[in-house]
């Protein structure tokens, strides 16, 4: 069973958002604590976030006081309401959240019968619950369910005493060839990407981008990739890098083939549902960019928006760190899109606009920038979130080698950089020799 704690601060939107499942006869309140029963056992969205409201008074100063949780058992589990409930009760009980108020929801939509839970984690008495390492709690309380309940356990890595925190490279700090290979040649072993664009997104975390190159090899035309590193303002800043330094699965033939292979298996990964989900969640508990990314980022999913020069987004990549899959936001859904997201911000880009021209045109200064400072927040920040993690879960990236198969042979990678980079300088080498 799969557990994604959501942390944010729109309470309405996390209910609003299992109530249009009840609406559309997709799910159902399977149980409510320290909130009243109605006569008719029908419940507003206005009604259930009244019953919350002394709790978020009584404590105003916690920035995200607001958890929506889901717990997902494995598809080809059966469980009853009966179960469902028992495992949320003792779920929030370990949790800390015996006495607070809280909804479970059911959801119905997807093959995945799955429960959510709305709460807060702010009691009467004003005081927040304590809420470190509560990842790993919850996943050693997952691991108790599966066994109490009979149910599949999820796909948990196994240690295998080579785990590496990877770090991301370094321009200025010398050997960029070696920090590139570090990262290319082990990184990929346990993550899962259907496209360039996606496995563009996953190296972007550590500075480093991958470009097709063109080319002839004894007059036909060879297609090879190149390895750059990035600096922090997204920009090329290192020389190109041959694939083939990096072993023969860095190449482009084996990484499509990869791709080929991966994205099958992609469409049927139970997975999909779990993280679309989520992310559904975050967009209905969020008001921004920066927010949307750092609730994602708590439950172990990093965000990489791809933007063109005008700004607008024409990309969205997921990278889920406990499946260790990457996917672009249209194969997880129509509603999880590029353009959803790029109309979604830029209204809210346009309004924070507004609103700064009303008060002076110094403020409107400070909030036509908050979209660049949110930009360069990412990538950073995801580093300190990875390498936080490292230390106090096991769901992160170990071993050693590499994810893709062995190809036959690696020249054209050569000769496709050689000749797109190199072919005229050489020419004028052997002219000024001769002479």
């Amino acid at each position: 069973m799969i557990a994604k704690i959501g942390k944010g601060e729109n309470l309405y939107g996390a209910i609003s958002y299992n109530q249009k499942k009840i609406d559309s006869e997709n799910g159902q309140v399977l149980l409510l604590n320290r909130i009243p029963e109605t006569l008719d056992n029908t419940y507003s969205t206005s009604y259930l976030h009244q019953c919350f409201e002394p709790y978020l008074s009584a404590n105003i100063r916690t920035e995200k006081p607001v958890r929506h949780i889901s717990l997902n058992p494995d598809l080809a589990d059966r469980v009853s309401d009966g179960q469902f409930i028992k495992m949320a009760q003792e779920y929030m009980e370990r949790m800390g959240y015996l006495n607070q108020p809280y909804i479970v929801f059911k959801h119905t939509d997807i093959e995945r019968t799955h429960i959510h839970i709305v709460t807060v984690c702010v009691g009467l008495d004003g005081k927040k619950l304590p809420d470190s390492y509560d990842h790993p709690r919850s996943m050693a309380i997952c691991r108790d369910l599966e066994q109490t309940y009979n149910l599949i356990p999820a796909t948990e890595k196994q240690r295998t005493g080579n785990e590496q925190v990877f770090r991301p490279v370094n321009y200025r700090a010398g050997d960029v060839k070696s920090q590139i290979a570090s990262v290319v040649r082990h990184l990929p072993k346990y993550y899962k990407y259907a496209s360039l664009g996606a496995y563009n997104a996953l190296l972007s975390l550590f500075n480093i981008t991958a470009e097709e190159v063109k080319g002839e090899l004894h007059g036909q035309p060879k297609n090879g990739l190149v390895y750059f590193v990035m600096n922090e303002q997204g920009e090329k800043a290192s020389n190109p890098f041959k694939a083939s330094l990096f072993g023969k699965q860095a190449g482009l033939d084996e990484l499509q083939n990869q791709f080929a292979h991966v994205k099958e298996k992609m469409k049927a990964d139970p997975v999909r549902t779990v993280l679309k989900s989520t992310i559904e969640v975050a967009m209905h508990t969020t008001t921004d960019e920066a927010d949307f990314k750092k609730q994602l980022m708590e439950q172990g999913i990093n965000t990489v928006v791809r933007r063109n020069d005008e700004g607008r987004i024409y990309g969205m990549t997921f990278i889920d760190h406990e499946s260790r899959t990457v996917w672009n936001g249209s194969a997880l859904g129509k509603n999880i899109s590029a353009n959803i997201f790029n109309d979604w911000w830029n209204e809210q880009v346009i309004g924070q606009r507004q609103d700064a021209e009303k008060v002076t045109a110094q403020n409107q200064s400070t909030t036509a920038g908050s979209s660049t400072a949110i930009d360069k927040e990412g990538i950073h920040t995801l580093f300190d979130f990875l390498n936080k993690e490292q230390a106090t879960d096991d769901l992160w990236i170990d071993g050693l080698g590499g994810l893709l198969p062995e190809s036959q042979g690696e020249d054209y990678e050569e000769q496709a950089f050689a000749n797109r980079m190199k072919k005229k300088k050489k020419h004028n080498n052997r002219k000024f020799r001769a002479n």
